[in-house]
C-alpha cells in the first residue's frame, strides 16, 4: 500500500505534534507519513519543495490574518482544522474554516472520526488533480497555451472557470502576449464550442464602414449595398465574437455594441427592425480600459458591461520559466523553415533568452526563433542570430545581476501600475507589498506616476 503524505502544522503549542506518533493517534496515522512544522514560514517551505494533497492544521488563530494569508495562498491543499472547542465560537475562526478547510475537528481528537476525514479529503484531491491534467492537457494540446510556469497554469485555471459560463469576457494583455489565443480556449472549452468563432480586429475596421461590417446592411441602405449584408456579430450567432483590440473601437459603435450586450438583438444599417443574434463576447485589449474611461475615450457603461469576468495574460517576461520550452516548441513548429545545418539552440543563445526582456512577448520570440532559424550559420543557433546580445561581464557590465534585478523590478512595477489604472493602492495589493513600499520603489527605480 503507497504511503500517503500529510503536511500537520500546530502553531497552538498544543503538543499535538509531539502526540503524532503516540498510541492514541496510531489509528489515524496508519498508512499516512507525516511532516510536522511549528511555523507557517516552515509550512511554506515545505510546500514549496513538495506539493502536498493533505494538510492539518492547529491553531489558537492567534494572528489570525497571516494564517488567512497562508491558506489563501496555499489553497490547493485540502486543509483540514484542528481547534480548542471555545475557538469554534468565533466569526472570524468560523469564517476561515469555511472559506479555506476542507473540514475541521475540536480538541480532544476524535481519531476514527480524523482518519475518516484524512481519507475523504486525499481522495477528493486525486479526482480533482486527474480531472485538472486532463483539462490541461486538453487545453494546451487544442489551443496551443504552451508552458507549465506558476502564470501561464494560473491562466489555464481562469480559462476553465470562465468557459462555461455565459457572461462577457475582458481580456487584458501586452501585444503579442496571447490574447487571442486564451479567446480560442475560452469558445474552444465552453457549451458554444460547436458554433463559430469570430475574430474582430477593432483597430482594423476603416471608421467609414464599421458600422455595416460590424451589423450589417439591407439592401439599398447606402450607395453599393446591391445585396443584403450579415455584420460579423450577427455572424457569431449560436457561438462567440471575439472584439480583439476594443479601446479602438469608435465612440458611436461603442454605443450600438452596448445596446447589444444589454438587448442581444442588433440593428443593421437601413433596416427598420432589429434582429435577435445569441453571441458571446469575448473582449481584449492591450490599453487599460479604466483609464481610457477616465480620460473619455471609452464609455464607462460599456466598460462595466464587458468587465464581468476578467483575465490578465501574463507576458513573456513573467513566465521566464517557459522561455526555452516555448523556443523549442517554435522551432518545431517551423522546422521546414531552417537552413538544413542548424539543428538547435547554443547554451549562449538559451541564456540570452533568458536574460531578454521580451518587450514584445510572444510574438517577438516566434520572429526571433523565425528568423535565426533561416540566417543561422552554423549548426547551432547563437545569441547574435537572434539579435540578443551575449551574456556575460563584458554585454552586461560589472555588476550583470543587480542590473538585471533592476530591470525585472522596474518592468513589473511599471506592467502593476498600468493594469491598475497608476492606483497605488490596488497596485500594492497586486505585488504583495505595502504602499510605502511601493512608494519607496517608485522612487527608486525613478518611475514616473
Amino acid at each position: 500500500m503507497s504511503i500517503k503524505q500529510v503536511l500537520c502544522i500546530d502553531l497552538g503549542g498544543h503538543g499535538f505534534l509531539r502526540e503524532a506518533g503516540a498510541r492514541e493517534l496510531g489509528a489515524a496515522w496508519q498508512g499516512w507519513q507525516v511532516y510536522p512544522v511549528k511555523t507557517l514560514a516552515a509550512a511554506a517551505r515545505a510546500l514549496r519543495s513538495q506539493p502536498f494533497a493533505v494538510g492539518v492544521l492547529m491553531s489558537s488563530l492567534d494572528g489570525l490574518d497571516e494564517i488567512d494569508r497562508f491558506l489563501q495562498q496555499h489553497w490547493a491543499t485540502h486543509w483540514i482544522g484542528v481547534f480548542p472547542p471555545r475557538i469554534l465560537q468565533s466569526a472570524a475562526c468560523r469564517r476561515l474554516v469555511r472559506d479555506h478547510c476542507y473540514d475541521y475537528h475540536t480538541l480532544p481528537i476524535d481519531t476514527v472520526r480524523l482518519q475518516h476525514t484524512l481519507g475523504h479529503a486525499h481522495g477528493w484531491a486525486s479526482l480533482r488533480d486527474q480531472a485538472e491534467l486532463a483539462s490541461t492537457e486538453a487545453i494546451e494540446a487544442d489551443m496551443g497555451l504552451k508552458g507549465h510556469g506558476v502564470a501561464v497554469e494560473r491562466l489555464r485555471r481562469q480559462i476553465r472557470k470562465v468557459a462555461g459560463a455565459s457572461a462577457p469576457v475582458l481580456i487584458w494583455g501586452e501585444s503579442g502576449s496571447g490574447k487571442e489565443l486564451t479567446a480560442q480556449a475560452i469558445h474552444a472549452h465552453s457549451p458554444r464550442a460547436a458554433g463559430p468563432f469570430v475574430p474582430i480586429n477593432c483597430g482594423a475596421i476603416p471608421a467609414g464602414l464599421a458600422q455595416s461590417e460590424l451589423f450589417g446592411h439591407e439592401r439599398g441602405a447606402f450607395t453599393g449595398a446591391a445585396r443584403d449584408k450579415r455584420g460579423l456579430i450577427e455572424s457569431a450567432a449560436g457561438g462567440t465574437v471575439f472584439l480583439d483590440e476594443i479601446g479602438d473601437l469608435p465612440l458611436a459603435l461603442q454605443t450600438n455594441l452596448l445596446r447589444f450586450l444589454q438587448e442581444k438583438t442588433i440593428h443593421r444599417v437601413g433596416a427598420s427592425h432589429s434582429i435577435a443574434v445569441d453571441a458571446r463576447v469575448i473582449a481584449a485589449s492591450h490599453v487599460n480600459l479604466l483609464h481610457a474611461v477616465q480620460q473619455g475615450s471609452f464609455r464607462e457603461d460599456l466598460y462595466y458591461r464587458l468587465n464581468v469576468l476578467a483575465l490578465d495574460v501574463p507576458p513573456l517576461r513573467e513566465r521566464k520559466e517557459d522561455v526555452l520550452s516555448l523556443a523549442n516548441h517554435f522551432f518545431a513548429t517551423y522546422l521546414t523553415e531552417r537552413s538544413p545545418l542548424v539543428k538547435g539552440f547554443s547554451s549562449a543563445a538559451a541564456q540570452a533568452m533568458l536574460e531578454h526582456g521580451w518587450p514584445g512577448n510572444v510574438r517577438e520570440l516566434i520572429n526571433r526563433v523565425r528568423r535565426a532559424m533561416v540566417m543561422a550559420e552554423g549548426r547551432l543557433i547563437v545569441p547574435q542570430d537572434l539579435g540578443l546580445a551575449a551574456s556575460g561581464p563584458a554585454a552586461t557590465g560589472n555588476a550583470p545581476l543587480g542590473g538585471l534585478r533592476l530591470r525585472a523590478d522596474r518592468d513589473a512595477v511599471q506592467a502593476s501600475l498600468a493594469r491598475c489604472g497608476r492606483n497605488i493602492s490596488q497596485a500594492a495589493r497586486e505585488l504583495g507589498v505595502s504602499r510605502m513600499t511601493l512608494y519607496r520603489l517608485i522612487k527608486k527605480l525613478n518611475i514616473k506616476c
